[in-house]
C-alpha cells in the first residue's frame, strides 16, 4: 500500500516560479481592468499596477521589502483613483511576512485582529468618506486580518514542532529507562556473582561453578531483552515482538536475585487486570527496587509487595540489608531517577529511602488514569 502524503512540501524553485506566475497574472488583471482615468494616465496605472503585483514574486526571500512597496503602491493607486484593487497583493505580503518573522514582546495582534474584524464589518456597511478612502480603510483591515492569520499559522506551526520534540524527548527517555532496567539489573547480578567466584575459585570451586552458572543464565536472560527491545527499535512497529512484562513476570525475579545473595519474597495481591502500562511501570519499579538491593545490599532479604484497589498499584520493596548501606558509585546512577520518572509518567507518587531500623524501602503509587497536569 503507497502511504507517501498526497501533499509536498514544494521546494524553494518551485515556490518562486508559483509566486511568479501569480505575479504575473496579477499584474496582467489590474493592467487591463477597465477604468473611467483618461489616456493620458495610463502609463502611471501601468507603473502602479507593476509596482502592485510584480513584488509578490519575491515576497518569500524579501518579506518586508515586499510588504512595503505593495502597501505603498496600492494606497497610491487607490488615492489616485487610477486602479480599485481591494488590497490583496498588499494582504498576502503581510501573511508572508507574519508567517516569517519572529512576533515581538509587544506586537498588537490581538488587537489588530479586532480592529480589522470590525472595520470590514462597517465598512461594507457603511463605506469610508469616500469610495477612494474607503477602499483604504477596507484594505487596511484586509491586510491586518491577513496578518493575523499569518501570525496564527505561525504560532500553530511552533506548537507543532515543540509537540513533536516533546514526544522526541518522551520516547528517548522511554527507551532510556528500559535500557537501564534491562542492563542494571543483568550486569548488577553478573558483576556480584563474577566477584564471587573470583573469591571463592581456589577454596570452594564447586560454588564458584554454580557462580558461573547464575553468570551465564542472566547473561542469556538479559540479551534475550535487548534483542528484543532492539528489533522493536529496528523494525519501527509499535507492537513489540515479545509482550511486554507486567505483573506475571514478577515471579521470574527471586529465581533471579537468587544466585546473587537476595532472597527475594512476593506478595502480589491485584484484584483484576491492571492497564498494560500500569502493570509495566509496577514490574520495572519492582526489578530496579531488587536490583539496588543486590548491588548496595546483599546478601539479604527483600520482600516485594504489590497490592491493588481497582483505581491504582501500591507497589513497595523493603530489603532488611546492611545497617549501613553501601553507597553508589562516584558516577552516581539513573536507578532512583528512573523510578521516579515512571511514578510520574503514570501520574503517580515515588518515594525511597533508608529505614529507621536498617534496610531500605522503596515505595510508588500508580492511579490506573493518569492525573491531569
Amino acid at each position: 500500500m503507497d502511504e507517501r502524503p498526497i501533499f509536498r512540501r514544494l521546494a524553494p524553485g518551485a515556490l518562486l516560479a508559483i509566486d511568479g506566475a501569480l505575479a504575473v497574472g496579477y499584474f496582467l488583471a489590474l493592467a487591463t481592468f477597465p477604468m473611467t482615468a483618461g489616456t493620458a494616465a495610463q502609463p502611471l496605472r501601468i507603473a502602479l499596477a507593476a509596482g502592485i503585483a510584480l513584488p509578490v514574486a519575491l515576497r518569500r526571500r524579501y518579506p518586508r521589502t515586499v510588504l512595503a512597496v505593495v502597501a505603498a503602491a496600492s494606497i497610491a493607486a487607490a488615492v489616485a483613483g487610477l486602479l480599485r484593487e481591494p488590497f490583496l497583493a498588499a494582504a498576502l505580503a503581510a501573511y508572508t511576512v507574519a508567517l516569517q518573522q519572529p512576533r515581538h514582546r509587544r506586537e498588537p495582534t490581538l488587537a489588530i485582529a479586532v480592529v480589522s474584524a470590525l472595520t470590514l464589518v462597517c465598512g461594507t456597511m457603511a463605506g469610508g468618506g469616500g469610495p477612494d478612502i474607503g477602499l483604504v480603510v477596507v484594505g487596511a483591515a484586509v491586510t491586518g486580518a491577513a496578518w493575523t492569520v499569518g501570525r496564527a499559522v505561525r504560532e500553530r506551526r511552533m506548537w507543532v514542532a515543540r509537540s513533536a520534540a516533546q514526544a522526541v524527548t518522551e520516547e528517548r527517555l522511554r527507551i532510556a529507562r528500559e535500557l537501564h532496567d534491562v542492563v542494571a539489573h543483568g550486569m548488577g547480578v553478573i558483576a556480584v556473582k563474577a566477584g564471587v567466584a573470583a573469591h571463592v575459585l581456589d577454596a570452594r570451586p564447586e560454588e564458584a561453578r554454580e557462580a558461573l552458572k547464575a553468570i551465564a543464565a542472566e547473561s542469556r536472560a538479559a540479551l534475550t531483552e535487548l534483542r528484543s527491545m532492539l528489533g522493536v527499535l529496528r523494525s519501527g512497529d509499535e507492537d513489540p515482538l515479545t509482550p511486554a512484562p507486567g505483573l506475571a513476570e514478577l515471579a521470574g525475579l527471586p529465581g533471579r536475585a537468587g544466585p546473587a545473595g537476595v532472597r527475594v519474597t512476593l506478595d502480589v495481591r491485584v484484584p483484576g487486570e491492571p492497564p498494560a502500562g500500569v502493570a509495566t511501570a509496577a514490574y520495572r519499579i519492582a526489578q530496579e527496587a531488587v536490583t539496588n538491593a543486590v548491588k548496595h545490599a546483599a546478601p539479604t532479604s527483600c520482600l516485594v509487595r504489590v497490592t491493588g484497589d481497582g483505581e491504582s498499584l501500591q507497589v513497595e520493596v523493603t530489603d532488611a540489608g546492611p545497617g549501613r548501606r553501601v553507597p553508589p558509585p562516584p558516577a552516581g546512577g539513573h536507578g532512583l531517577i528512573g523510578m521516579r520518572e515512571r511514578a510520574a509518567a503514570h501520574g503517580g507518587t515515588f518515594d525511597a529511602g533508608p529505614l529507621p531500623g536498617g534496610g531500605f524501602r522503596v515505595r510508588a503509587r500508580l492511579p490506573f488514569e493518569r492525573s491531569p497536569a
